[in-house]
């Protein structure tokens, strides 16, 4: 069991926390991932490690409730309460080599795994621009995060109502335009925001790195739950990345992939809220 120490809520729908893994912390490195349990009898998901501290022992997960197992952490899983499992960490580190400038970019909930790395490029010499988006300024968070380990930072929202109104690809464009020896930009987020990321970078021919978090059981390479097609050939994400070249990642294919269980999903979601709402219904009292 692994005591929850910290919760925050960005959002109704984003939630962060921190849990107690002395040993976790002190291995993990930026990029690498945990698969989850909150519960004995619940789902495994795969949860890319936004945060960790050696000091601390903990590691920061940022999770956004869209199906059965996601809405029911954010109702169970407070300060004071554990997860059931926590393994890794897992996956191959990010590389983070010696260069003079990257452009770290996180759109979404893909701004917080982002992050470790934007601080790791930092750490080790990097000029780090940092671009981050989101649909409006009440779903920012991690702001002053950034700007303590990026040289510049462009948050982009689509509505406009803070930072440049735009996609994060505008603010890709716009720091190419000003720093055309960018030499890598680090993409991670939805689908469909990656694709279009590395599309903004290919005539420039800038090395850009995904990080892919697609359909998963296991995590150790055996299920093949987690494959996907990189420069024409199989790759397993859980054992050959997260991290792969999104110049050659298939993401209509990934998406599709994606898509094939919204069915059960939608099924597991509803059979959910229905026993919820009848164990509200009866006296036993609700988890605040």
């Amino acid at each position: 069991m692994y005591e929850i120490v910290a919760r925050e809520d960005f959002s109704g729908s984003t939630f962060l926390l921190e849990v107690k893994h002395p040993l976790l912390a002190k291995a993990t490195n930026p990029g690498q991932f945990v698969i989850v349990m909150s519960q004995a009898d619940g789902e495994r998901i795969p949860l890319t490690i936004a945060d960790f501290s050696v000091d601390d022992g903990t590691v920061t997960l940022v999770i956004q409730a869209v199906g059965k197992t996601t809405m029911e952490m954010q109702q169970r899983c407070v300060v004071g309460s554990a997860l059931y499992a926590l393994v890794g960490p897992m996956g191959r580190p990010s590389h983070i080599g010696k260069l003079g400038k990257v452009a770290c970019v996180g759109g979404g909930l893909g701004v917080a795994p982002v992050y470790p790395q934007a601080r790791a490029f930092k750490e080790n010499g990097a000029y780090v621009v940092g671009i981050i988006g989101f649909r409006n300024k009440d779903l920012i968070f991690w702001q002053d995060k950034f700007e303590k380990v990026c040289d510049e930072l462009i948050i982009c929202t689509d509505d406009g109502s803070a930072g440049i109104k735009g996609l994060v690809t505008d603010g890709i464009h716009m720091t190419i335009d000003k720093h055309p020896d960018i030499e890598e930009v680090v993409a991670i987020g939805p689908p469909v925001m990656m694709k279009f990321c590395a599309e903004a970078t290919r005539p420039r021919d800038i090395k850009t790195t995904v990080s892919l978090n697609p359909i998963m059981v296991d995590g150790t390479g055996m299920c093949g739950g987690c494959r996907v097609s990189v420069g024409g050939e199989m790759r397993f994400c859980c054992v050959d990345g997260p991290d792969f070249d999104g110049h050659q990642v298939d993401f209509d294919e990934l998406m599709r992939r994606l898509a094939r269980f919204r069915d059960d999903e939608r099924v597991a979601m509803e059979r959910w809220s229905r026993s919820e709402n009848c164990r509200l219904g009866s006296e036993e009292p609700a988890i605040e």
